[in-house]
């Protein structure tokens, strides 16, 4: 399938995934609407106001559409107060409710839905690889994995083909302020501080915007995907091995360990964020698209954050 003179629908697509999907799918020559409650800063594409929780007019938008992604979810980069976690559930499965609600009052539905999850559900296993095929973990992040994708599952319509990617921490040129969460790496390393945090030995589960991109127009275009994916490189590394590489990237010869306590004492003082971002991680790969063929444009790290950050 061919995206010239495509419609694609991108809700909560006003941030950094979804300007750059926006993009990536109006190159290609498709037209591309947008649902949020505020316009993208830049990015092409038809602004349409959403507030992600109650129907509305924004619903005609999809009618006769050739695809659907949802993008829509509270920052999970934030201490997490009790209403700051249940707003990260609420926005994800409240805004899953209402698009398949929406997809029941239009005559012709977009005929496959693609929904970002997170590989946060497999929990934080500190040394097994996970598949598609491993075990949930337990807490708030593979909570809300789970009850997002069952949400997911039940909007769907009859004969809609529905697509999960559950994507790992995605690194990209974020345009907004800061960078997003590579320039936020980027500015520690460049100031000494770089190193190993805690452990080290966390997994860093990683995946180059561009192949992000290239995996939704692969589950819009493709017919035979179907069902959840992982949407990460097929080459995890640890943190330490991802700031070392970092560093080499940016010429910066030395970065200063940071002990746990330290990061739980400025990670929620400083930085107004959860320090559990950055002491547990997640090795993961696709089994699937491994099996399926998909060729990574990035698979390696170095080469990923020389594309990114290289002088």
């Amino acid at each position: 399938m061919s995206l010239e003179n495509s419609h694609f629908v991108i809700a909560g697509g006003s941030g950094f995934l979804g300007t750059s999907l926006a993009s990536h799918l109006a190159d290609q020559g498709a037209r591309v609407s947008v649902l949020s409650r505020r316009p993208p800063v830049s990015g092409p594409g038809q602004h349409v106001a959403w507030d992600g929780r109650t129907m509305g007019p924004w619903a005609d938008v999809l009618e006769g559409t050739d695809g659907l992604i949802n993008l829509a979810g509270r920052s999970v980069n934030c201490v997490k107060t009790p209403d700051h976690c249940d707003e990260i559930l609420r926005s994800r499965v409240e805004s899953t409710r209402i698009l398949g609600e929406a997809m029941r009052t239009v005559a012709s539905p977009p005929p496959v839905w693609v929904q970002m999850s997170t590989a946060h559900i497999y929990g934080d296993p500190p040394h097994l690889v996970c598949t598609e095929d491993s075990s949930f973990g337990y807490g708030l992040a593979p909570f809300v994995g789970r009850s997002w994708e069952e949400t997911f599952s039940q909007s769907l319509i009859k004969k809609q083909r529905g697509v999960v990617l559950r994507t790992s921490f995605v690194i990209g040129r974020n345009r907004g302020a800061g960078g997003g969460a590579l320039g936020t790496l980027r500015n520690l390393a460049r100031y000494g501080l770089g190193g190993r945090v805690g452990t080290g030995t966390q997994g860093m589960s990683w995946i180059h915007e561009r192949d992000l991109d290239r995996l939704f127009e692969r589950a819009l275009t493709n017919p035979t995907m179907q069902g959840p994916y992982i949407a990460s490189a097929p080459n995890p590394v640890s943190q330490q091995k991802f700031m070392r590489e970092l560093r080499r990237v940016l010429r910066v010869p030395l970065g200063l360990p940071a002990p746990a306590w330290l990061v739980r004492l400025g990670a929620s003082l400083i930085l107004r964020t959860d320090p559990e971002l950055a002491l547990y991680g997640r090795y993961v790969r696709s089994q699937r698209l491994e099996e399926e063929g998909f060729l990574f444009e990035f698979p390696d790290v170095r080469n990923a954050l020389e594309d990114l950050c290289g002088q």
